[in-house]
């Protein structure tokens, strides 16, 4: 079988991680595979955040948390010890499924090197935020994005479960 399509069968959303470091090779491979989704008209408006630092990625957790309703002490990102946040170009009229085919490109990638990921939500509410706003105006970004999502990544910390079968009813032809 086509090692993509394989790719694709066998990825799964990783919720617990080891706290080992990926290489920054690694790391960039995911990134880089990211850069390569297709994005409308080819304008490739989405921005990856590589959190690599403790102390931020702690700070992102606990705002994401709270956004979500957790008590305190849980972890939204399962204990990854990176976290890629991607955003879209507001004044882009895909914005969010540009963002959205970065992010799977990601978790494909990912996979692909042995290494963990899952899809977390609630950076579009983070990055309203005017603390979060600041971390972009400080990495020089000027124009107004919006989150998209962030992509956990690390080392698994239990076995990648077999995939589900999938449900019938979702495809149709029109011949």
């Amino acid at each position: 079988m086509n090692e993509i399509l394989k790719a694709m069968r066998e990825r799964r959303s990783v919720r617990k991680f080891k706290p080992d470091m990926p290489s920054k090779e690694q790391i960039d491979q995911v990134v880089e595979a990211g850069l390569y989704a297709a994005s409308g008209r080819g304008e490739q408006a989405s921005i990856s955040i590589v959190i690599t630092n403790k102390e931020l990625r702690d700070k992102f957790a606990d705002v994401n948390r709270q956004i979500g309703g957790w008590d305190e002490g849980f972890d939204p990102f399962y204990g990854a010890p990176v976290i890629i946040a991607v955003l879209d170009r507001v004044s882009w009229p895909t914005h969010g499924y540009d963002g959205s085919l970065v992010i799977g490109n990601m978790l494909l990638a990912a996979h692909a090197l042995g290494l963990g990921a899952c899809w977390i939500h609630r950076a579009k509410q983070e990055f309203e935020m005017d603390e979060f706003k600041t971390i972009l105006q400080k990495l020089g970004v000027d124009e107004e994005y919006e989150g998209i999502g962030h992509v956990a990544l690390g080392y698994p910390d239990a076995p990648i479960p077999a995939p589900p079968a999938r449900k019938d009813g979702r495809v149709f032809y029109i011949d």
